[in-house]
């Protein structure tokens, strides 16, 4: 069954934090992403995950992406610990990252608790112990699928659906359409963001607005895993809503889309 997703439904999905949270109850987020090759989607995951509402981020990292985040976002904690939510593999390819990359990436799949897939940590899904969503585009989709990027365009809501059913894991298709499949098929559909999405990073802040969620909705996962199907289609409704308040009809930058998620997220609290 395919059903649309947008703001009035996103709404419930945004936490509120109250007098008695602290950081720790706000969730803490950890993000093994990035690479020596691709260090700006480390940048950018976490950028994204602080202007979404969580109470820490932990990255992981190697030495170049951990200095450009911490020069962005001193904030960050480069040190390992507990977490509520993971994401990993964004700018990271799996057949050129090194070693110390790998291995935090390896201890993140083996985390027990929700974790966002994308990219270069997607052909290793299976890996992954805690509940999972899989955030990748068009080609990833088709690769994971052993299928042609056009029958995935022809087809994305089949294809999502098909790529949950087999994983066994919380698919999100990126796209002018976002559609989320869960494992027993269904279809969730997001048309918030304009044409202008279509730019490098803004994947990767998609995945730190999702990671972000996720973090700040723990217990309602460790209740309820299903839970990753609305979480992973506000988190779509807010990245596009951003991306809309960025562009205003025109091009625009990563960072300036993450710039309006504060003012996305109030709007939708105040729902």
């Amino acid at each position: 069954m395919d059903a649309t997703f947008g703001p009035r439904e996103a709404a419930a999905w945004i936490a509120v934090p109250g007098p008695e949270d602290d950081k720790y109850s706000r969730g803490v987020l950890g993000l093994a992403t990035g690479s020596a090759r691709y260090p700006g989607a480390a940048v950018l995951g976490v950028e994204a995950a602080m202007h979404t509402g969580v109470g820490m981020i932990r990255y992981l990292g190697v030495g170049r992406p951990t200095r450009l985040v911490l020069q962005r976002r001193p904030e960050a904690v480069t040190e390992p610990g507990r977490v509520q939510a993971w994401v990993v593999g964004s700018g990271q390819d799996p057949d050129e990252l090194d070693a110390r990359s790998a291995a935090i990436r390896d201890r993140a799949l083996a985390d027990p608790v929700p974790i966002v897939i994308d990219a270069g940590a997607l052909s290793l899904a299976d890996r992954a112990v805690g509940t999972r969503v899989l955030v990748p585009h068009t080609g990833e989709l088709a690769r994971l699928l052993g299928r042609e990027r056009d029958d995935v365009n022809a087809d994305p809501a089949g294809a999502v659906r098909e790529a949950a059913v087999q994983l066994g894991a919380v698919v999100l298709l990126k796209g002018h359409t976002t559609r989320v499949a869960d494992p027993a098929g269904s279809v969730l559909e997001v048309s918030e963001a304009p044409n202008w999405t279509a730019t490098a990073g803004a994947g990767d802040a998609l995945a730190g607005v999702l990671g972000a969620l996720l973090a700040t909705h723990a217990l309602e996962l460790e209740a309820d895993p299903g839970a990753a199907v609305p979480i992973a289609a506000t988190a779509a409704v807010l990245h596009g809503r951003a991306a809309a308040r960025a562009s205003r009809g025109g091009p625009f930058t990563v960072l300036g889309l993450c710039a309006q998620l504060p003012e996305v997220v109030r709007e939708l609290a105040g729902a």
